[in-house]
């Protein structure tokens, strides 16, 4: 497939479309719920399709002025190795140097070997100086 099969849009992937990109992209799921009122909520978004069907995705959420955290880069298993993570990962920070003001802090998690697609758009690891921390809402931790 060439680059030119691919085309981008940019807006948030339905609720099913965002669920089966993290599955097959090997992410943690998450509830339904929590994407129909998160997706909606996103400073920018972006999908690669392929043939109409969505085969990649991020995201930009935070407060639009201080903060900023790049989220749910996912690109298909079939379709990686294509340059579709850099092209999603281009038009993010192309929509960051536009909209974020100077000095917003822009953060992200990196999985796996993610770490190295994201220091090619200027990403650092921030340890020591500060330490990524993530707390899961479950319904154990909901009853104490």
């Amino acid at each position: 497939m060439a680059q030119d099969d691919y085309r981008v849009i940019h807006e948030p992937p339905s609720v099913a479309t965002y669920m089966a990109l993290r599955e097959a992209a090997g992410m943690r799921s998450r509830s339904n719920e929590g994407a129909a009122l998160g997706l909606p909520n996103s400073l920018f978004a972006i999908q690669v399709l392929h043939e109409d069907e969505s085969v990649g995705m991020g995201r930009v959420i935070g407060d639009g002025g201080l903060f900023y955290q790049v989220v749910d880069i996912a690109v298909m298993p079939a379709h990686q190795g294509r340059g579709l993570g850099k092209r999603i990962m281009g038009e993010i920070r192309d929509y960051l140097l536009r909209e974020a003001p100077e000095n917003a802090f822009v953060s992200l998690l990196a999985d796996g070997e993610a770490h190295r697609l994201y220091r090619q758009f200027g990403f650092t690891p921030t340890a020591p100086h500060s330490i990524g921390m993530g707390w899961y809402l479950t319904a154990a931790n909901r009853q104490r």
